[in-house]
């Protein structure tokens, strides 16, 4: 028998005015993604300064906001990222970056050192202040816990009058959940009046779950009790940032928002310490299934989980919600008949509401499909190769291409049985777009020349690493395709006839990416190959493709 008496209940509170139970979700909270520092501290192999860009840019994709890039005062890695995303002008108008720093002089002073350039940000201070941690990890009094809190965010306040942007204070009493109500308030309150809060200079009150102690109801009941007895509500931001230690994280999210919050902090598929954090995707598209905006863009969120398992080198389980990818696939023969049938009533109803039975989503707002997963093995032909490339990760693969690529899947194939999409796209990427020797591209410059005294309109200026040396490459034609493709005919080993060209958008939006597909010959020769650029520049695409076709023909020719 397991010794159940080795722990004791947690005692709900005594709050009879509870409103919450008859909320609903009507509108998204702010999302504030925490993937970057609370995320990427819980990683085996913490991700690297390349890792961490393309995870922020990713969520600047998706619409974040808020996002908490780091604890600076750290370690060097940190502080040097924050350095990055601000020297090379990475972080748009529109998105706050946050830092973490706790409530102690030395770090807040290199939290600020790293803020340098910035014109806004988000400080984000705290101090445990739970009844367990007073007593075995600090050893101090409640009066002497405060005093913690008060002169953090005095000496942030001090050194704000210096910074040359806007800070917004961010509190949190860490282990919330463990923490007396009354005592978190008095916390929290001091902290708000050594700030100066005010409706016009409001402070984000952060009340994390930072370990899940009780049911989702009762940290329901402590953030509506928080926000029923702050002295002026309109002076604090409240904010949410929910572990999974029970596995009731978005239970207890979805609640929180119920009792009053503002703002919700977690991760992408809730990574995290020990179970997690909460996992945001999860909640803006449960927000998503009762038609409330969640001003989130997850549309491909096939791309999303990619990107996040190629960063985190976590993989997503297959019954992972809305993305794993057994999700949208059903076994059951009844399962699959209702969903068939509902299908068919929806479409000859007209309806525009989704209903379908077993689907709570429609896939194709995620940009899956049902029973999306296309078994490729080595009886597999171009079709289904061309089907998850596009389906999947939104490439419209040239026929020619399709047939050549289908054939580097069957090798892989026959050696190690089922291919996984994951696999298909990785080794796409690996085999057409990120193939660097003997020529890499460097930067390229083209000059409208139509008014000059010349047969041509454009002159091509295209610098590449050819053979380990730098050198710039000029030609002239009748278009962009043409001058750019006789800049790199200019090449003294490397001479090649364009035999097929297409492009297309790859995604929508401000942020929107180029694929181009060239089809090349190496001149006197039948050796024809296929070269895949991406780049958010068509041109910038075009040309990547075309070195991508030389270096693919040089394999070939050696």
């Amino acid at each position: 028998m397991m010794n159940y008496q080795k722990y004791k209940r947690f005692e709900p509170i005594n709050f009879k005015e509870r409103t919450w139970p008859d909320k609903q979700i009507k509108k998204a909270p702010t999302w504030v993604s925490v993937d970057l520092r609370d995320g990427n501290q819980a990683l085996i192999t913490p991700m690297k300064i390349e890792e961490k860009v393309e995870m922020f840019q990713l969520l600047v994709d998706m619409g974040f906001k808020e996002i908490e890039v780091g604890f600076p005062s750290s370690s060097q890695i940190e502080y040097d990222f924050l350095r990055i995303l601000i020297d090379e002008n990475l972080i748009p108008d529109d998105v706050t970056v946050q830092v973490l720093t706790q409530a102690r002089e030395h770090l807040i002073r290199k939290t600020f050192e790293s803020l340098k350039g910035l014109k806004k940000a988000i400080v984000h201070v705290y101090n445990s202040t739970s009844v367990l941690q007073r007593d075995v990890v600090f050893n101090k009094s409640k009066d002497e816990i405060k005093q913690i809190a008060v002169d953090g965010v005095k000496l942030v306040k001090e050194l704000s009058k210096e910074f040359d942007g806007e800070v917004i204070l961010e509190y949190s009493p860490e282990s919330f959940t463990g923490t007396e109500l009354d005592y978190a308030l008095e916390v929290c309150e001091a902290v708000m009046d050594e700030w100066g809060a005010s409706k016009d200079k409001k402070v984000i009150i952060n009340l994390p779950s930072t370990v899940e102690m009780a049911t989702p109801n009762v940290y329901a009941d402590q953030i509506e009790w928080m926000c029923k007895h702050f002295t002026d509500r309109e002076r604090v931001i409240v904010s949410l940032h929910t572990h999974n230690d029970r596995g009731c994280g978005v239970a207890a999210t979805e609640l929180g928002i119920m009792a009053g919050a503002d703002r919700v902090e977690g991760t992408l598929f809730g990574n995290g310490e020990r179970t997690g954090n909460l996992d945001i995707i999860n909640v803006a598209l449960n927000m998503f299934t009762q038609g409330v905006d969640p001003e989130l863009d997850m549309s491909n969120i096939n791309n999303i989980k990619h990107v996040y398992e190629k960063v985190t080198k976590m993989e997503i389980p297959p019954r992972q919600p809305y993305v794993g990818k057994l999700v949208f696939t059903a076994f059951s023969g009844s399962h699959q008949d209702a969903i068939n049938k509902g299908t068919h009533a929806m479409h000859e109803r007209q309806s525009k509401i989704w209903e379908i039975p077993y689907l709570p989503i429609d896939p194709s707002d995620l940009g899956r499909q049902y029973e999306p997963i296309v078994r490729i093995n080595s009886q597999s032909g171009k079709g289904g190769v061309a089907y998850v490339m596009e389906s999947m990760y939104g490439f419209h693969l040239p026929k020619g291409l399709q047939v050549n690529f289908a054939k580097v899947i069957q090798d892989i194939s026959e050696e190690e049985g089922e291919v996984s999409p994951e696999r298909v796209y990785d080794t796409f990427i690996e085999e057409y777009v990120d193939i660097d020797e003997p020529y890499r591209f460097i930067k390229q410059k083209l000059i409208d020349i139509s008014e000059d005294d010349s047969e041509f309109e454009r002159r091509a200026e295209i610098t590449i690493e050819a053979h380990g040396e730098v050198t710039t490459l000029t030609g002239y034609g009748n278009g962009p395709i043409d001058a750019v493709k006789n800049a790199l005919n200019s090449l003294p080993d490397m001479y090649s006839h364009l035999l097929d060209y297409s492009e297309h958008a790859l995604t929508s939006g401000s942020s929107s990416k180029a694929a181009a597909y060239v089809y090349l010959r190496a001149k006197g020769s039948a050796r024809q190959e296929y070269g895949v650029g991406i780049h958010p520049n068509i041109t910038t695409a075009t040309i990547k493709a075309i070195v991508s076709g030389m270096n693919r023909l040089s394999k070939t020719m050696k």
